[in-house]
């Protein structure tokens, strides 16, 4: 399994591609937002042609409207792990997400066994009571937990008011604890890694490219339709200032140099996390230099280590 992780329009997607085809993989992503349906542009989801010559996963698995934890992308990645595997080909992951790029290396804390009797005994007020009570009950012990759970996700409700009983702890502050001490040693980790200077260029370029390809459009269709947009949705580099400015608040003009300045921000918090990832391979990419062009260094790089 290979993991290509960097900042922001690092070209880390190109190169997974490129990775993919070559040695016949399927891609997972990793990215909180390319989770969401006809949230397009300003994800930078990799184009139809990409998706329709190779196998994705974990794009477009939520609705614009619904909250995306870290515990439900862990969920869905496994699943989809196995999946690749039953077809016995290689996985290549691919993100900037760094929380959950820790989460898939190092795995997240579960908490405590299930407790059978409990379950059934907030099944039953779910039936008696409606969810409804349980959701609530949920925001009153956590409600960071409940900012991450739908309203009608039954299962994750039960279970995080379940660890709340057992432990006396909410499973929000649980999940910032990690499983494994070290990164899984079946992951061999690929760092890309851009100059400053050319990383701000790439991120102007690609804001650039969604204002023209249509991000405005994009976003006012998605606060036309019925359900409004998830507060994680909402809060989403390139869609929040755009939002802004929508509503009158905000220039086009000023709205995209705050998406560049809060992308280039991003990055940075991305290179933070990024220092605390241990055994990761880092690949120092010249200016300009296509994907293509860092393919060879890549396949170098995995047969020195012995990856299949």
């Amino acid at each position: 399994m290979i993991l290509i992780l960097g900042v922001t329009a690092s070209g880390k997607g190109r190169l997974a591609f490129e990775l993919a085809e070559k040695i016949g993989a399927e891609i997972i992503s990793i990215d909180s937002m390319k989770v969401y349906r006809r949230m397009d542009i300003g994800t930078a989801k990799p184009p139809i042609d990409a998706r329709q010559r190779l196998p994705y996963h974990l794009i477009d698995v939520a609705e614009p409207s619904e909250p995306f934890s870290v515990g439900r992308f862990l969920e869905l990645a496994q699943a989809a792990i196995k999946q690749i595997k039953s077809r016995h080909k290689p996985v290549v992951a691919v993100g900037g997400t760094a929380l959950y790029i820790k989460a898939l290396l190092y795995g997240l804390f579960e908490g405590p066994a299930a407790d059978e009797k409990l379950r059934d005994q907030l099944r039953q007020k779910a039936r008696t009571e409606g969810l409804s009570r349980l959701y609530r009950q949920l925001q009153a012990v956590d409600p960071a937990a409940a900012e991450n759970i739908h309203p009608n996700d039954e299962k994750r409700i039960i279970r995080a008011l379940e660890v709340y009983e057992l432990t006396g702890k909410p499973i929000s502050s649980l999940q910032q604890q990690w499983h494994r001490p070290g990164p899984d040693p079946r992951w061999t980790v690929i760092g890309i890694r851009r100059d400053r200077d050319d990383a701000s260029r790439r991120i102007n370029q690609r804001v650039r490219k969604m204002i023209e390809a249509g991000l405005v459009d994009e976003v006012r269709s998605l606060l036309a339709e019925e359900k409004p947009l998830s507060n994680q949705a909402r809060c989403a580099i390139g869609y929040a200032e755009i939002i802004e400015h929508l509503r009158g608040r905000l220039s086009l003009d000023r709205a995209v140099e705050l998406i560049k300045k809060n992308t280039r921000r991003l990055a940075k918090n991305q290179r933070t996390w990024f220092k605390t990832f241990r055994n990761v391979h880092w690949l120092d990419v010249p200016p300009d230099q296509p994907a293509h062009k860092t393919l060879p260094t890549v396949l170098s790089l995995l047969e020195r280590t012995g990856t299949d």
